[in-house]
């Protein structure tokens, strides 16, 4: 069962969206404060986070640049378009305004779930190999390793937290500060001279194996995963 965390310090919000995603078979968890969010993920990881902005403690425009690697859909009444282009240049995956409509939620939900392969597929030993799935390219991220329609890649650690960042925000441009500052824990080496480097050789290591550009330079913003391939 895919679990929800859902971080809204509006009671009557939280009821709904507990009973909704329940009915539709995930378990979910409630946080009413980004500082009680921040200590529940201290310990524990949900498939999914949905985020409101105007929390008491952390706010969530403060929380999420503290979020690693875990969706975020920011469900939030600020509706101006630059407050929804900084978040999510800022690492949310998508985001909805309020008042929504439920079903619009759930697809936008089963959307990211889906490309993040956030459901887990058990190996013989019974535990859980967590991947990452775009087209035909996987990353496993318990064992590192990436392959292409079946062939393997071997890349360097900068080259695997650049690709895992880019496949747990596969619809999302990249910008380069914010790539250097997400991946900077697992590659403190990576600089901004660097980078362009980086990214060029994971590029043409995935496309030698079948031929397709998986990823995409977006001129004078960043990069993303390529949806047309």
């Amino acid at each position: 069962m895919k679990t929800i965390l859902i971080v809204d310090d509006d009671v009557y919000i939280g009821d709904m969206l507990e009973e909704l995603l329940e009915k539709e078979g995930y378990g979910t968890v409630r946080a009413y404060s980004g500082t009680e969010a921040l200590m529940y993920l201290s310990s524990a990881r949900p498939d999914l986070i949905l985020l409101d902005l105007m929390l008491p403690g952390l706010t969530g425009e403060q929380l999420l640049p503290l979020i690693k690697d875990i969706p975020v859909i920011v469900v939030s009444a600020k509706a101006e378009v630059t407050d929804k282009v900084e978040l999510l240049l800022g690492g949310a995956c998508d985001y909805i305004t309020k008042p929504f409509d439920t079903s619009e939620l759930l697809a936008r939900i089963t959307v990211q779930l889906r490309n993040t392969g956030s459901s887990g597929i058990p190996d013989h030993s019974g535990t859980s190999q967590r991947e990452l799935i775009f087209k035909n390219l996987v990353l496993n991220i318990d064992s590192r390793t990436a392959s292409v329609s079946g062939s393997s890649v071997r890349l360097t650690q900068t080259e695997y937290a650049i690709l895992k960042l880019l496949l747990l925000n596969p619809t999302q441009v990249i910008t380069k500060s914010v790539m250097l500052d997400r991946i900077s824990e697992d590659t403190p080496d990576c600089t901004e001279n660097s980078l362009k480097v980086h990214v060029s050789n994971l590029r043409r290591k995935l496309k030698a194996a079948d031929g397709n550009d998986y990823i995409e330079a977006v001129w004078g913003i960043g990069f993303k995963m390529n949806e047309g391939i």
